[in-house]
């Protein structure tokens, strides 16, 4: 192969053995067509992974295996007289339909495509196994074998390994279904030992997709500051007539709040869906997930935001210090949202029952008028609560492999997770500076805006690295 030319791998195997949700997962593309039904692949499609507008390397997806004992045979015979065999079988079988697939996935190989063969590792080593790995090692093209195997499906795995190691340079066990960011960075480091003289162009391959990934975290973390710049500072005012009922006005602006707000995160969350690939299927986050629960619901801030200990710091860093003033104000009310987000500005005043508006106070400060605000925000808690589900969200779609089709089983328990929960104090009093600022309306390209980047970067390049996928 040229040193300027794209590195190519051809995906082959036997028919419905995985190959096309390993090439799904390792391009990152979920177009590739995925089907539990035999034999659906009919001819070679490539798919190139392209960073920055540059090609650096592209898959192959190709036809499963159709008669590979006959092919093995005929192989052999030519191989014994040209060095040129796979262009000669193709020629010599190209009109007949019987050998249609196999001489469709050839065709990246006379090309001198590298290969990666995919098994299925749930069943034993097959005499047809055994042909098309011995097909391959006639090629002798730079090969690897992977065994798309299941952690409960293992059973063959050291019968499947005793016959890689017969005719494949390097062989590898990668669940296509399950595997992280971390795996598949680890596939693509294990391509390198396949032909020394493909290595260089591999470490410029996986220099390119971890530089990528590493502009889509920062870009992530600017979404995530985004939008919790945007919900903190959210304002919601009406103006009641003289008749106007003020607890009904209430109930129906503290549900055009969480509404609102509710759609930021969505908005945001989309936008990290998009970012990482997953344009086509809809992601399915896991049954037993937090982020089922509605942003502001008593469960969701029950699992996620500050420790009792965190909260202490936070409110001795001055961002949370009117919050908990209005918590003690509140306690007994009935109103949803103040039992849920206790701190956000307007829900106390709920706590005043029949007492006009005009008369009400906090703190002692006259409302006056017949104004109702809600917001900008006043719990430091509820930032904390946007930060974990947007970390959770993230962590979720990074390990989401794109060949993946099928639902997660059903969880026996709910996730317990909270990252801003290992924080430390200078973390917290980040937090703090851009919380303030955030509800002033003030913190767009500031230095507390790009700390808070700097530690979500570092938070998520920890998640990132882990080789577990959350549940």
């Amino acid at each position: 192969m040229p040193p300027d030319h794209i590195l190519e791998f051809a995906i082959v195997g036997h028919p419905n053995e995985g190959k096309s949700s390993v090439l799904s997962t390792l391009a990152e593309d979920d177009s590739v067509r995925v089907s539990p039904t035999p034999g659906e692949t009919l001819v070679c499609q490539t798919f190139p992974v392209v960073i920055d507008g540059r090609e650096v390397i592209r898959f192959v997806d190709t036809p499963g295996f159709e008669h590979p004992r006959e092919m093995l045979h005929q192989l052999q015979k030519l191989h014994e007289e040209t060095a040129d065999f796979l262009r000669i079988f193709r020629e010599k079988n190209r009109d007949n339909p019987g050998f249609a697939k196999d001489i469709e996935l050839l065709l990246p190989l006379t090309g001198g495509a590298g290969i990666i063969y995919v098994v299925d590792g749930s069943r034993p080593v097959r005499g047809v196994d055994r042909a098309e790995m011995e097909i391959l090692r006639l090629t002798g093209l730079p090969r690897m074998a992977i065994l798309n195997c299941k952690e409960e499906d293992a059973a063959y795995l050291e019968e499947w390994k005793d016959e890689f190691r017969k005719t494949f340079n390097v062989f590898r066990v990668f669940n296509a279904h399950r595997a992280t960011y971390a795996e598949r960075i680890s596939l693509l480091e294990a391509l390198k030992h396949i032909d020394q003289d493909w290595q260089e162009r591999l470490d410029t391959v996986i220099t390119a997709f971890k530089n990528d990934w590493d502009r889509r975290t920062r870009t992530t973390a600017g979404i995530i500051t985004g939008m919790l710049a945007e919900c903190l500072a959210y304002t919601l005012r009406k103006t009641l007539a003289e008749e106007a009922d003020e607890k009904q006005a209430l109930s129906e602006m503290r549900l055009a709040y969480e509404k609102r707000i509710a759609g930021i995160e969505t908005r945001a969350h989309r936008q990290i869906r998009s970012l990482f690939k997953h344009n086509i299927f809809n992601y399915d986050l896991p049954p037993r997930s937090i982020l089922h629960e509605e942003l502001f619901s008593e469960s969701t801030w029950n699992f996620l935001g500050l420790s009792r200990r965190q909260q202490i710091v936070a409110a001795g860093l001055g961002g949370a210090g009117l919050a908990a003033v209005l918590d003690a104000a509140t306690v007994g009310t009935s109103f949803g949202l103040f039992s849920a987000v206790g701190g956000l500005a307007g829900a106390a005043w709920a706590a005043w029952g029949g007492k006009g508006l005009a008369e009400s106070k906090i703190l002692g400060i006259p409302l006056g008028g017949r104004e109702i605000r809600i917001g900008p925000a006043r719990n430091v808690q509820f930032m904390y609560v946007l930060l974990d589900r947007g970390l959770l969200y993230y962590s979720h779609i990074i390990n989401w492999a794109h060949g993946r089709r099928d639902s997660r089983p059903e969880q026996p328990a709910r996730e317990n997770i909270s990252y801003t929960t290992r924080w430390d104090s200078s973390a917290l009093a980040a937090c703090a500076v851009f919380f303030r600022e955030a509800t002033s309306g003030n913190n767009t390209g500031t230095d507390a805006e790009q700390k808070l980047q700097n530690i979500l970067i570092n938070q998520m390049r920890a998640i990132s690295t882990s080789e577990e996928a959350p549940e």
